[in-house]
């Protein structure tokens, strides 16, 4: 079959043996028919290859894109699995309620962000995704149908929150909205320095703003090391401030393959992105799309960095020694001349997922996106492996295309415990990878 079926890093490239689109959730009889292994399939945001299945039948559930019910009291949505977090932002902010969590892009779909966990800005004060589902159903190769919740199949409810697709094919989601009392935020963004000041910010940010991150310029060196730009906001009420008409967003398209991410281009925009604000501290009423989803506005991004792809590398290390872990990572990407412009760095709350196999946890994590440049660039990752690995953190396996599978296993034990819940019919490239 032609591959239209990819992952966000486009790496590695993989030819899958068929694909399957629903459109209702009629149209899902009898999962065993399929050619063996099978895997779901939504919107392919996912960076590495936990969303590919080389050689088997892909589940595509993007046509699952209905709203079922919604509480306008409690603020419970429930809806089928392939919505996505944009159409549900376009229909609920209006109606003042925005997504518990969101994560940088907000063209995935709702089972995504559950089965990956997926989190955002305000995890230190609202934990993952997976802490806001109420319940889901899941469809077994088996034929049953079951319910999940922290009441109901709950060993299931926790394998498939952060579970990677694996367990089976959820078909409907419930989860919480939030109150949201406009489309905008106030926003600050503050310049730091170097990596001690961006700790001094995020301390005394993290008390009074219910969103953090921060973009850092990992070419810098010296007593510039891990300077950046750290911003920080809330939910901008229209009783205290004056707010902007809506803003009419119109997308770009990234018109073709080419290689723009360089060591050339990187450093000029890193020097750029610092620069163009002048003063250290600026305040902006800002509307959501740009504060949450600033890559969203061009479409097909990831073609610059080239037919190769790129891949992205994100970690968490835990709170001890996080301030010469981050200085070593830095510094290591710096010298090495990897082509990074879009790195970011934020502290993880304490709140922990009830999934299995989630990702956050307390502790300082950064996501680096790298051009690949083939042997070169994974020889770069194993080194920065040993750094995470030395620190006692773990990288993320939803944005992971490469890890050694001894490293997953060491990162997550709970492994063991997961495997018992796994469809046997179900598999994937990088479960495959990281069992071998």
């Amino acid at each position: 079959m032609k591959n239209e079926y990819y992952s966000w890093g486009r790496y590695p490239k993989v030819l899958h043996k068929n694909a399957i689109k629903f459109f209702w959730l009629s149209d899902i009889t009898s999962l065993n028919q399929y050619d063996y292994p099978i895997l779901p399939y939504g919107y392919g945001k996912s960076y590495g290859d936990s969303c590919l299945n080389e050689n088997g039948t892909l589940l595509d559930c993007s046509g699952l894109n209905k709203f079922k019910s919604f509480n306008n009291e409690s603020g419970v949505l429930r809806c089928e699995a392939g919505v996505t977090l944009a159409s549900i932002l376009d229909f609920f902010v209006p109606r003042g309620w925005f997504l518990p969590v969101t994560p940088g892009t907000k063209f995935i779909s709702v089972a995504g962000a559950l089965a990956n966990d997926v989190h955002g800005k305000n995890h230190h004060k609202a934990g993952t995704f997976g802490c806001h589902v109420n319940k889901f159903e899941l469809l077994r190769s088996d034929g049953k149908k079951l319910i999940c919740s922290e009441a109901e199949n709950k060993d299931f409810f926790r394998a498939t929150i952060g579970g990677l697709g694996l367990t089976g094919l959820i078909s409907w989601v419930e989860f919480k909205l939030k109150p949201c009392p406009s489309p905008f935020f106030i926003m600050d963004s503050v310049k730091f320095f170097n990596i001690d000041e961006f700790f001094e910010i995020n301390e005394e940010s993290e008390k009074d703003f219910e969103y953090t991150v921060s973009w850092v310029d990992c070419t810098s060196t010296g007593s510039k090391l891990g300077r950046g730009i750290f911003n920080r906001g809330n939910h901008a009420h229209p009783d205290e401030h004056k707010l902007p008409k809506l803003p009419k967003f119109k997308t770009k398209t990234f018109p073709f393959d080419a290689p723009f991410i360089n060591s050339f281009t990187v450093e000029i925009f890193n020097k750029f992105y610092f620069n163009k604000q002048l003063q250290n501290k600026a305040t902006k009423l800002i509307h959501y799309d740009p504060f949450f989803y600033p890559l969203d506005a061009i479409l097909n991004w990831n073609k610059a960095y080239g037919k190769n792809g790129f891949l992205q590398y994100q970690f968490v290390v835990p709170l001890n020694n996080e301030k010469e872990v981050i200085k070593e990572i830095i510094k290591y990407i710096s010298k090495s001349g990897l082509s990074s412009f879009l790195t970011v760095l934020k502290k993880f709350g304490n709140i922990k997922s009830p999934g299995m196999l989630s990702f956050p946890r307390e502790g300082i994590t950064m996501a680096v996106d790298f051009r690949f440049d083939g042997t070169k660039t994974l020889k770069s990752l194993n080194a920065l492996d040993e750094i995470v690995k030395l620190a006692g953190g773990v990288i993320y396996p939803a944005k992971d295309a490469r890890m050694k599978g001894e490293d997953f296993r060491n990162f997550y034990p709970e492994y063991k415990e997961f495997v018992k819940f796994i469809d046997p019919k179900f598999s994937s490239s990088f479960w495959r990878r990281v069992m071998s």
